[in-house]
């Protein structure tokens, strides 16, 4: 999973995120956190984001909801699409599964593009592929765009 915040204490954020996951997932790793420009607008404030990898005895459709229930506890308001927020979680993988019905799709569909998602994921999981496409995490890393890689900081 990916979390993100960029409004507020940001690390306090996910780290209550993560506890709040950890209430129905059993958490194994958590990358560094990493900073990256908001996206598509870059005069928000800097996104801070962590992946983790986790275990859940859930289906898709019930962690989603639980999820949701985390984002809307720490504060999230949905508003406009890629507007600012307090908690950001999004699945990236559930155990390979190629998964697309009631408003979930997984893999990510955006996560080849994201270098908050691949760089954290990279230093996590160093085999890891895409269960769509089976590229390697490697491979993904090196189709980002270098400027896109440049973006991106260890906090």
């Amino acid at each position: 999973m990916g979390i993100g915040s960029n409004i507020g204490n940001r690390l306090n954020n996910i780290s209550k995120a993560s506890y709040l996951l950890s209430n129905f997932c059993e958490i194994s790793k958590i990358s560094n956190f990493y900073e990256t420009n908001s996206w598509p607008n870059k005069n928000y404030r800097k996104y801070l984001n962590v992946i983790i990898k986790c275990y859940t005895n859930l289906n898709p459709i019930l962690l989603l909801k639980n999820i949701k229930i985390i984002e809307k506890k720490l504060g999230r308001i949905n508003k406009i699409k890629n507007y600012p927020r307090t908690c950001d979680i999004d699945i990236i993988d559930f155990k390979g599964l190629k998964y697309h019905k009631n408003n979930i799709e997984i893999p990510h569909p955006r996560l080849s593009e994201r270098n908050f998602v691949l760089v954290p994921l990279y230093e996590i999981e160093k085999t890891w592929k895409h269960p769509k496409s089976n590229i390697s995490i490697h491979n993904l890393l090196k189709n980002l765009d270098l400027n896109s890689l440049r973006g991106i900081k260890f906090f």
